[in-house]
């Protein structure tokens, strides 16, 4: 029997599934797989037999999960140079081994199933042409916010749009960390070791508070949505440790949350900017009341509107709830014969569709807090430099004292260019009257749905 393009159909009773790590979402995916097999035959029409399970130390167990005999190995081999399994769930992260053990499976004619959103970030381009190649699927949905099934989404259901821009919250570590503050008005640094305490945060916590785990998944996003590739280079990205419980608290006296969002918008020029960064938010938005280590990321098409997608972000269930959809989707291309749709973007040589812009041409409102000497004429001279920079203050508070006669200038802006925005910046710390940098964040108002 033959499927799309030449391509053989398999006629066979089950499909057979290897899975490289059984750490946490590994566990997750091998108690779906065994605990709801009969859920999914009867949903799906696909009969999903757990064959292989690679796990670096034997022996062990797992609560909940009764595997077959035989099904655990520390040999990446006897999945992914094994005849007998059809699908290939890659869960052991990083990029180096990940990377060399997809490129087997998929050279020995395996679709593949990845949640590795730094591997997809750096060699994306590679790996979808070698599966376009091999006529295989590179499944990927776990890669980027968890459960929530945004990659789906941008590939298919939204295929008849435009996206004018999407914002994320898409790392829970942050989020968490955020909302703590906003919250409990307590410092950055105690939550951090609180969260590293209850498992939120990693012991080396740096990919997720300087904003780069956020950055490769809107790598991903930005494929998706238009049409075109961005590498971690050219994002602006900034994390969220030099927020203070004093941002956090004067923010929400102008009514603003701060939450780390993950931004890419479509120019009137055909550009996309593309940006990482702790954002102002206004409160009565629904972004600025996903809290916790909860995810969400809000979509705004041509046709479909503002639309948001929101849940768990990370863990074991939710994340292996995508991995097994992926599982599926990939279980059909088996049976079928055919490749799942991969988005152009990735396929190494395509063309573009759109260019990215600099964060120096950016446009929009900020928030900035000076810390000044308590004297008269401050203001009027910030102003004037702003205003020289054709940048508007939009409001300003003068908050209390910090001892050595120094105080705290609160200012709101009217939408300015970035690059204008730092050449007054720097003529401003010049000022004696000026003490230290200041604490610079752009603010969003269209998420304000």
């Amino acid at each position: 029997m033959y499927g799309k393009e030449g391509v053989a159909v398999v006629d066979k009773s089950y499909i057979n599934v290897g899975i490289l790590g059984w750490g946490t979402v590994g566990t997750g995916v091998s108690k779906i797989l065994m605990n709801q097999h009969a859920l999914i035959a009867k949903n799906s029409g696909t009969d999903l037999n757990l064959k292989k399970i690679v796990k670096r130390t034997l022996p062990a167990t797992r609560e909940g999960v009764e595997l077959p005999a035989d099904c655990l190995t520390s040999n990446p081999a006897e999945v992914v140079d094994n005849p007998d399994i059809d699908i290939v769930v890659e869960l052991i992260g990083g990029v180096t081994e990940a990377h060399s053990l997809i490129r087997r499976a998929i050279q020995n004619g395996k679709h593949v199933v990845t949640a590795n959103k730094a591997l997809l970030a750096e060699h994306g381009g590679e790996l979808f042409q070698l599966a376009s190649e091999h006529q295989v699927s590179l499944n990927f949905e776990a890669s980027t916010a968890g459960g929530i099934p945004i990659i789906k989404t941008l590939q298919e259901s939204f295929a008849g749009n435009q996206i004018h821009s999407l914002y994320g919250i898409v790392n829970g570590t942050c989020n968490y960390i955020l909302t703590e503050m906003h919250e409990h008005s307590v410092n950055f640094s105690d939550v951090l070791k609180a969260a590293q305490d209850m498992g939120y945060a990693e012991a080396d916590p740096t990919l997720d508070v300087e904003g780069i785990d956020a950055a490769q998944k809107l790598i991903l996003l930005i494929a998706l949505a238009y049409r075109s590739s961005i590498s971690l280079p050219q994002l602006h990205v900034e994390g969220i440790t030099n927020i203070t419980a004093q941002e956090i608290q004067y923010a929400r006296e102008l009514g603003y949350v701060i939450k780390l969002l993950a931004i890419a918008k479509l120019t009137d020029g055909n550009c996309v900017e593309a940006r990482v960064h702790p954002t102002l938010v206004p409160e009565r938005s629904l972004l600025a009341n996903v809290g916790g280590a909860f995810n969400a990321v809000c979509v705004i098409g041509d046709a479909v509107g503002p639309t948001l997608f929101y849940g768990q972000g990370a863990g074991e269930m939710p994340t292996a709830s995508a991995v097994v959809a992926d599982i599926i989707d990939a279980a059909k291309s088996v049976q079928q014969g055919v490749s799942a749709p991969i988005s152009q973007a990735w396929l190494a040589g395509g063309q573009a569709e759109v260019g990215f812009a600099s964060i120096d041409d950016i446009e929009t409102r900020y928030y900035i807090r000076f810390v000044v000497a308590d004297r008269p004429g401050v203001l009027a001279k910030i102003g004037t430099i702003l205003g020289n920079w054709q940048i508007s203050i939009a409001s300003v508070i003068q908050k209390d004292p910090h001892g050595m006669d120094t105080v705290s200038l609160v200012m709101l802006t009217h939408t300015a260019r970035e690059k204008n925005m730092r050449a007054a910046l720097s003529q401003i710390y010049a000022l004696e009257e000026v003490k230290g940098e200041a604490q610079l964040i752009r603010i969003e108002e269209e998420v304000a749905f």
